[in-house]
């Protein structure tokens, strides 16, 4: 008998661990996944949905790895049951997203609850200090398939120390990169001061940008003096984070806040040196409407206002 190759044992290793897996959780066993009335399939699918507000259906076909008329089917069926919505995305009506309902979230928080029911089960019964080699052993095996994993990037709202976080980091990375004086950083913590000192939830947010656990960015959306007017301020992004889209994310954010809130213009002030930030708001339809020079924070500027119509960019 000739000795078998590393390929040919993987591939029977493999294999005996799959099947040695879905019985050990039980995926066999129900008529529907976590005895409940779902497939696995439509249980990963309710799972992905439920990680954000909104979810773009060529993204979530890519992320699961399915084919669009599986994806199409499932979500019939999820409209038909009052689980999802969808609709045209709101800026690129060639773009579909879903949306889960109430109902829809209540199954998928059910369906995660259950999940981590029964793997706490199954874990309770491993030895603890068995438990850190098996987590070693799943990141060993993730990492041989996936590649090295991707930091994680999140959006979520300031927790305390924060708002001191935005003030410090704008001091430090302006004063690195362009030379800017303490003006602007005391701009910054006034700005960062009235905002802290009392705002209105549903018409004015900040946001920072976390990557695998760390701040890396901000933005403000605040009312402007014009009535029906907010200001995006204070936008952000560490050196060391850039180029993953961090800034178009925070932008975009904002944008979507200030729409669901009733304003009709989204406004914003630079100056012209900040040119990846310039890039950004033009991708996302802000149009230049001024600009005129001035000496400030220890340099010669020229400050810019930009627009965006809110409202026009909801029916185009």
């Amino acid at each position: 008998m000739e000795p078998r190759d590393d390929l040919d044992l993987a591939v029977d290793e493999v294999r005996d661990f799959s099947r040695m897996y879905t019985r050990l959780i039980g995926v066999l066993d129900y008529p529907g996944q976590l005895n409940t009335p779902y497939t696995l399939s439509e249980a990963r699918i309710l799972y992905e949905l439920a990680q954000r507000e909104r979810t773009h259906v060529s993204a979530l076909r890519e992320r699961l790895g399915v084919t669009a008329a599986h994806l199409s089917r499932t979500l019939s069926r999820f409209e038909e049951s009052g689980l999802v919505t969808r609709e045209r995305h709101r800026r690129d009506a060639r773009y579909q997203e879903v949306l889960l309902t109430a109902a829809g979230r209540a199954a998928a928080e059910d369906l995660d609850r259950r999940s981590r029911e029964a793997v706490t089960g199954l874990l309770a019964k491993v030895p603890r200090n068995e438990l850190r080699r098996l987590r070693e052993a799943l990141a060993t095996a993730c990492g041989v398939f996936t590649g090295p994993a991707e930091p994680e990037v999140r959006l979520r709202g300031p927790e305390p120390g924060d708002l001191g976080w935005i003030v410090q980091r704008h001091g430090a990375v302006y004063a690195r990169e362009f030379g800017w004086n303490a003006e602007f950083e005391a701009l910054v913590a006034r700005i960062v001061g009235e905002f802290g000192a009392g705002h209105d939830p549903a018409r004015e947010r900040a946001w920072i940008a976390e990557l695998d656990g760390r701040p890396v960015g901000s933005v403000l959306c605040v009312r402007d003096e014009r009535p029906d007017t907010a200001r995006l301020r204070l936008l952000l992004v560490e050196p060391e984070a850039r180029g993953r889209r961090i800034g178009e994310r925070l932008v975009g954010t904002c944008i979507d806040f200030a729409r669901e809130a009733g304003y009709r213009d989204l406004v914003l002030w630079t100056n012209d040196v900040l040119t990846s930030a310039r890039r950004i708001y033009e991708r996302a339809g802000f149009e230049l409407i001024a600009e005129e020079r001035h000496r400030g924070y220890g340099s010669p500027l020229v400050g810019q206002d930009w627009r965006l119509a809110l409202r026009d960019a909801a029916r185009s």
